[in-house]
């Protein structure tokens, strides 16, 4: 007997990759035809977590947790949209002192949950390993998000 083609199928098991990939609710908007609105950064700089209690004794979260040093990655997002845009993404690479790339599975830096339209501060606070010198290079940032909610 021959199998019976079903649209519903076939396009589940072509897209489960690719929502593994992007995530899902990222893999739906570009479904839906809603695409995301590309934000420019600028003036971006890395410094240091203030010396409190809550940014002390951090840890890497990869499969083998070492120390890691909290720093803040801030600049300035130009959003020349004219509508707020929401979740956005910030991507970017990191380079230590040496021209190791400090999180090399990780493109994905943070989110800024609210652009306004025009030029506006923000700060995305990350964690990197101890053993990475500084000063980090800042490489290929780009930013992008929706014009309405995401749930995430």
């Amino acid at each position: 007997m021959s199998q019976v083609w079903k649209p519903a199928q076939w396009l589940t098991r072509k897209l489960r990759p690719v929502c593994m990939s992007l995530g899902c609710v990222a893999l739906a908007v570009l479904l839906m035809g809603f695409g995301a609105i590309p934000l420019q950064l600028k003036d971006l700089h890395v410094t240091p977590c203030p010396d409190t209690p809550e940014y002390a004794n951090l840890v890497t979260s990869n499969a083998n947790p070492m120390a890691a040093r909290c720093l803040f990655i801030e600049g300035r997002v130009v959003n020349r949209s004219k509508n707020t845009v929401f979740n956005a993404d910030v991507f970017g690479r990191l380079y230590d002192a040496n021209g190791n790339d400090v999180l090399p599975e990780r493109t994905r830096l943070g989110a800024i949950e609210e652009v306004p339209p025009g030029e506006s501060p923000f700060s995305i606070r990350i964690s990197v390993p101890v053993t990475s010198p500084l000063p980090l290079t800042l490489e290929q940032f780009k930013a992008s998000g929706f014009s309405g909610t995401v749930r995430r």
